[in-house]
């Protein structure tokens, strides 16, 4: 580097034998991205492919909940000196979330150094063998904790997950915005609108706008990428997420829905 030159190059770390790295984010939480992440990741794995899921959601961990191994302990091993973690197989896919690591009925007050250093050491140190895709779920936000990772690790793609009214679409633009050439320069799969309306069970034909509608579409139009799927409010979806099983494989429609994530994710992530 030449005398005065104060520009700095960060080289990224590619994960060993894992082919794409694919980001789930949002500008706030409760929009449902932990729930986009963990059927997506069930999609990939129902077509045949190798899926890790991280649960990178460090304040408020919720996959470890979703796919029932709360209070399952995460086992490690030795490669040399160094110590990994071994993530947790369940309906074909390996997880890992810091809900595993921390006790549950305690807040997890971390400064951002330190909040981004523990994501750091999940990526690297666990043992995730050999995967086509790592779906990382994001916490909400454009913090210290996803701009650390996306300065270390190089990440093929991003989603960006937003409800349709303008409150939440504001504040999914500037996750979005994290993600351009001039930031942080990661590709924009596209956006996923959750909660598009309401179909009661008792007249599956009806759709009720509960949160108004056209969000999402307008965000894809703001920065030239696509609306992935609409995924309609699930009327049962306490009453699923307490059993061993997640939304996408008890409902058509939404399954589907994120069968065309996937296949969207495959198209562009090649």
């Amino acid at each position: 580097m030449a005398c005065g030159d104060k520009s700095i190059i960060i080289e990224k770390t590619k994960l060993e034998n894992v082919k794409h790295i694919l980001v789930v984010a949002s500008g706030k939480g409760g929009v449902g991205k932990s729930t986009v992440t963990a059927n997506l990741a069930l999609s990939l794995a129902r077509q045949g492919f190798k899926v890790g899921v991280l649960d990178a959601d460090i304040y408020g961990p919720s996959i470890h909940k979703m796919f029932g191994i709360e209070g399952t302990p995460v086992d490690a091993t030795y490669v040399g000196e160094e110590e990994y973690l071994l993530p947790i197989e369940k309906f074909g896919l390996k997880i890992l979330s810091i809900g595993n690591l921390v006790d549950n009925s305690q807040a997890v007050i971390w400064r951002g150094p330190l909040a981004a250093n523990a994501l750091s050491q999940l990526f690297r140190k666990t043992q995730w063998g050999e995967l086509d895709y790592l779906v990382v779920d994001f916490p909400p936000g454009t913090g210290d904790i996803q701009i650390s990772a996306l300065q270390q690790f190089v990440v093929d793609g991003a989603i960006v997950v937003t409800t349709p009214q303008v409150l939440s679409v504001n504040d999914a633009r500037k996750g979005a915005e994290m993600f351009s050439a001039s930031k942080m320069n990661v590709p924009l799969v596209g956006i996923v609108e959750n909660m598009s309306w309401f179909t009661p069970k008792e007249h599956p034909e009806e759709k009720y706008l509960l949160f108004g509608k056209g969000g999402g579409q307008k965000l894809a139009d703001e920065f030239h990428t696509q609306v992935l799927a609409q995924i309609p409010l699930i009327q049962d979806v306490e009453e699923v997420e307490n059993q061993d099983c997640l939304i996408s494989t008890t409902n058509k429609v939404v399954c589907d829905a994120f069968d065309k994530i996937a296949e969207s994710v495959i198209a562009t992530l090649k």
